[in-house]
């Protein structure tokens, strides 16, 4: 079997726990880093036009109404969708915004060359849950610090568990990880050994 699939961008978003480079290696990368600057927010603009122009195909294609704006945020392309009867572009759990974020960046891809590290919101739907995950990391973490052991978390998208990681990061005491596979892939918050 072939993979034909292009690097998602989310996977280097949710900082998994990579072994320690050594000093030689870290070298390296910091010498590659230079060479490789990061993409102008003028490319990023570009990018997020790019997947604003493919959405609001789909979105006439499937006679919804919504008002799309195109930014740069984070160091990282956006495209936020707007407007009434969009839960559809939801989905459950975010299933369906996951897959059309997906579609954009391959809608990207196909006219950069390069993988993009997209970031669509239909609805206001990812603040939303950045603030539900943000209540689920903090209930861990609390529950770790309370009772000393682990405590795991049920499955998300990489999105999720890179919200859930930033704000567990942020306290002391307590470390996240991630483990299992796609779409299985859940968080593990622990605290931290002395």
């Amino acid at each position: 079997m072939t993979d034909t699939s292009i690097p998602s961008a989310d996977q280097s978003l949710d900082e998994e726990n990579a072994p320690a480079a050594t000093p030689e290696e870290a070298e390296e990368t910091q010498g590659e880093a230079r060479e490789k600057k990061a993409p102008a927010d003028s490319d990023l603009f570009r990018q997020s036009e790019i997947a604003a122009d493919y959405v609001e195909g789909l979105l006439d294609i499937l006679d919804y109404d919504g008002d799309i704006d195109e930014l740069v945020s984070g160091g990282r392309p956006v495209v936020e969708v707007v407007g009434g009867r969009l839960q559809n572009l939801v989905g459950q759990r975010g299933a369906t915004l996951e897959a059309l974020q997906e579609l954009a960046r391959l809608a990207v891809f196909r006219q950069t060359g390069s993988p993009s590290r997209l970031l669509l919101d239909v609805g206001g739907y990812r603040a939303a849950r950045r603030k539900e995950l943000a209540a689920v990391a903090k209930n861990a973490v609390e529950k770790v610090k309370e009772y000393g052991e682990p405590v795991r978390l049920e499955p998300m998208s990489a999105f999720e568990r890179k919200c859930v990681h930033d704000v567990v990061n942020a306290m002391s005491g307590v470390e996240s990880e991630s483990e299992g596979v796609e779409p299985n892939r859940r968080i593990v918050v622990r605290p931290v050994a002395d």
